[in-house]
């Protein structure tokens, strides 16, 4: 903890000083070398299967276990995330967030339109967004319904071409090399009612941890149809990911890229 709170306090000024400047590689790129050595320090070891979109800007569709979703994808996705409006109510954590440029998100409906245009403005200025659409985190075994008024965005165009879209999973499969079952995932995972610095303090002491993160191939809403066509399918393919890792099938996962 010590280790992490150092590395934060060094690098967080120089981001920030770079958001002050508009200097977009140090914005784009510090912050995935931050979550990367946070990672090392907690003892996150990521596997990665497919490929991640090398097209800008692009909507990460994802599932959300735990806080630790944010340093796994953080670390390989340069972009900014979309978050529930209670992040910015968290001490310390929501300095990282707004550092970060995380968008907020309500979750009343008469507020989704704001957030939604939100979203639209950053990824017509070429920002990648990551985004949870379950609206909460799970237990890590299934992944909850995707809600679909966000996907709205989809339908943005540029140079008139639809916004890509890639759906990703994330499981945490193995504790020390060892495969977690149902009864050890929600260990890693933060949902509910559970607080969280005790539940933090819990998972840094537990061990070396494997994250797999899937890569699906990228979509578009003019291939699916409509916005819940497309919520669905990401919805499916996230599943199916996060499945396969869960039960250690992963010759049924996109390959490991060289």
């Amino acid at each position: 903890m010590a280790s992490y709170l150092l590395l934060t306090l060094l690098l967080l000024p120089i981001h920030l000083l770079a958001l002050t400047l508009g200097l977009r590689p140090v914005m784009n790129g510090l912050p995935v070398i931050y979550h990367r050595m946070v990672c090392f320090i907690l003892g996150i070891r990521v596997r990665v299967h497919g490929r991640r979109s090398n097209v800008t800007p692009t909507l990460f569709v994802c599932n959300h276990v735990s806080y630790l979703d944010i340093e796994v994808l953080g670390g390989l996705v340069p972009g900014s995330f979309v978050a529930k409006a209670e992040v910015a109510t968290w001490p310390f954590f929501k300095t990282l967030a707004k550092a970060q440029r995380t968008i907020f998100v309500e979750r009343t409906s008469s507020k989704t339109s704001s957030s939604r245009d939100e979203m639209m403005k950053r990824l017509d200025t070429g920002d990648n967004l990551m985004l949870f659409p379950e609206g909460t985190s799970s237990d890590g075994t299934r992944v909850l319904p995707f809600r679909t008024a966000l996907f709205g965005v989809a339908q943005l165009r540029r140079d008139g071409k639809p916004i890509v879209v890639q759906p990703v999973a994330i499981s945490y499969t193995r504790l020390d090399g060892i495969p977690l079952g149902r009864y050890w995932r929600p260990l890693f995972a933060w949902f509910g009612d559970l607080d969280l610095v005790p539940h933090l303090w819990q998972m840094v002491c537990l061990g070396e941890t494997e994250a797999i993160v899937t890569f699906f191939p990228p979509v578009d809403i003019d291939r699916l149809g409509d916005r819940k066509k497309l919520a669905e399918f990401c919805f499916r393919q996230v599943s199916s990911g996060v499945q396969a890792a869960n039960t250690g099938r992963l010759e049924l996962l996109p390959p490991v890229e060289a």
